[in-house]
């Protein structure tokens, strides 16, 4: 007999959290051993519980599940990584995938495909919702730097620029210049704009 597949959740929703965890226990050889509720947690109850797979949502308090996944896969490489979504943004399995994940899937697929999909990943394949796939490769890359996202990122409260240059410990210029280069380069007329159309793309 296989032995059994350990299985870490991390969804901040408890609802969705058990309900996975319920479709999956009815799996003769997956046992989920962990569940958390926060992307902080992710990395030491994989460690504490020795997991095999670890089921990661995007959308989490404390990181998301794609800065998760980049922690888990830098500490622990032999640990596969599925990321789950309820957003069917493309930007999102380009930066899922540069940070070690071996699956992207959405909540909505069916839990035997749920199951195939950690089955897969831990034979050593890589598993990705077609649709998203097709999605991805039709947007294109994220046209955004590190530093643009992350001056998008503090943006998005509305914060001035002297308070994001403080923030960022940036100059009150290149802060202007950062958010100017994004908004040309997200052809968009302002900040707000460009902070909307990088995250409904998944590239923030």
């Amino acid at each position: 007999m296989s032995p059994t597949i350990k299985v870490l959740l991390a969804e901040d929703q408890s609802m969705v959290r058990e309900a996975l965890a319920a479709l999956l226990g009815l799996e003769d050889d997956i046992e989920v051993v962990a569940q958390v509720a926060r992307g902080d947690e992710v990395l030491a109850a994989v460690r504490e519980h020795e997991v095999d797979v670890a089921l990661l949502d995007i959308e989490m308090p404390g990181c998301t599940g794609i800065e998760a996944a980049a922690q888990v896969h830098k500490a622990l490489p032999a640990v596969k990584l599925v990321v789950l979504t309820t957003f069917g943004r493309p930007g999102y399995l380009r930066t899922a995938m540069e940070a070690g994940a071996d699956a992207f899937l959405v909540k909505d697929a069916p839990a035997a495909q749920l199951a195939q999909a950690v089955r897969k990943v831990l034979a050593g394949e890589r598993v990705i919702d077609p649709t998203l796939a097709a999605a991805a490769l039709a947007e294109g890359a994220n046209p955004l730097t590190d530093r643009e996202r992350e001056v998008l990122r503090a943006a998005a409260d509305g914060s001035t620029n002297a308070e994001l240059a403080a923030a960022l410990h940036l100059s009150q210029g290149t802060v202007r210049n950062y958010l100017s280069t994004a908004i040309q380069k997200l052809a968009v007329r302002n900040r707000a704009e460009a902070v909307r159309t990088a995250r409904e793309k998944g590239w923030l």
